[in-house]
């Protein structure tokens, strides 16, 4: 809470308690040293002035000041977008074989496991079936390095009354489908009653948002730092589409994955992407491990 409220990264934080434990006083420490830099730093480039309103229009505005968490958000929204070259490609997948898959199985599913069949465990199991084959998505930069991850944390944004967060389930690509339908679950609604602890929302690899649970058709996800890729879901929409030369009505999806142009390629990215289409079209494949 205190790192949230100073604006503080973990990593840049050293801790001194057991097993590298970041203590109360180093966090005190760690916000002193980063507002002595800060004065010593020239000062950034000044926002620009507000336009002039006139007396009317002022009397109807409400100004209300930032949260936290949203000023951290738009810290960290702005800090990807300088950082990184940031790129989007876009495919789309027909979603008949997951949701007929999921509409067999979902009312023995939730019997025996106690949770809900959805769409979440199909797209993480099949970005995770992605990274293995494209591992730059999964990694990130440190200075001159390029750090590749030997296991999966996967983000799965989620918005809240006080704004967009990004809780992780750890090590994603060694549970089972009703593993990660529980996780994801239970971090959604410990996201909606606001008890996330600043760990939960730390140490990601690779981040998922669903736009489409708010109707959005198509759109471009922005990175969650320093993570290299996102995956963006939308809206499943019944479209015309042209198939072994008949025009047939089928649920369709569009796809995007936002990359770090960085250490990602535009073959990497589109190839990612086309394996997270392939297997949601031929779910099959997550269990042959094609």
């Amino acid at each position: 809470k205190m790192m949230a409220e100073k604006g503080l990264d973990a990593n840049a934080v050293a801790g001194t308690g057991k097993d590298g434990r970041i203590m109360k006083e180093d966090v005190m420490k760690a916000a002193a040293a980063a507002a002595s830099t800060a004065t010593a730093a020239p000062a950034p480039a000044a926002q620009a002035p507000r336009a002039p309103v006139s007396a009317d229009d002022a009397a109807r505005e409400e100004r209300v000041k930032m949260t936290r968490l949203r000023q951290t958000i738009a810290r960290r929204l702005k800090e990807a977008q300088n950082t990184a070259a940031m790129l989007t490609t876009y495919n789309e997948v027909d979603m008949t074989a997951v949701m007929e898959l999921r509409n067999q199985y979902k009312g023995e599913f939730e019997k025996k496991h106690g949770v809900r069949l959805g769409f979440m465990s199909f797209f993480t199991k099949a970005c995770v079936h992605a990274l293995k084959e494209v591992p730059e998505v999964n990694a990130e930069i440190d200075g001159t390095d390029v750090v590749y991850k030997n296991f999966v944390h996967m983000g799965i944004a989620a918005g809240t009354p006080t704004g967009l967060v990004v809780p992780v389930i750890r090590d994603v690509d060694q549970m089972s489908f009703a593993a990660i339908e529980k996780a994801i679950g239970e971090k959604g609604r410990r996201a909606r009653d606001g008890k996330l602890s600043m760990a939960e929302m730390q140490g990601g690899t690779f981040t998922i948002s669903n736009g489409g649970v708010y109707g959005s058709l198509m759109s471009s996800p922005i990175l969650n730092p320093p993570q290299s890729g996102i995956l963006g879901m939308h809206k499943i929409q019944d479209r015309p589409m042209a198939i072994n030369g008949q025009v047939v009505i089928r649920p369709m999806m569009y796809l995007a994955l936002s990359y770090d142009h960085r250490i990602v390629d535009g073959k990497g990215a589109v190839t990612f992407l086309v394996r997270v289409k392939e297997a949601l079209e031929d779910p099959q494949r997550l269990l042959m491990d094609l």
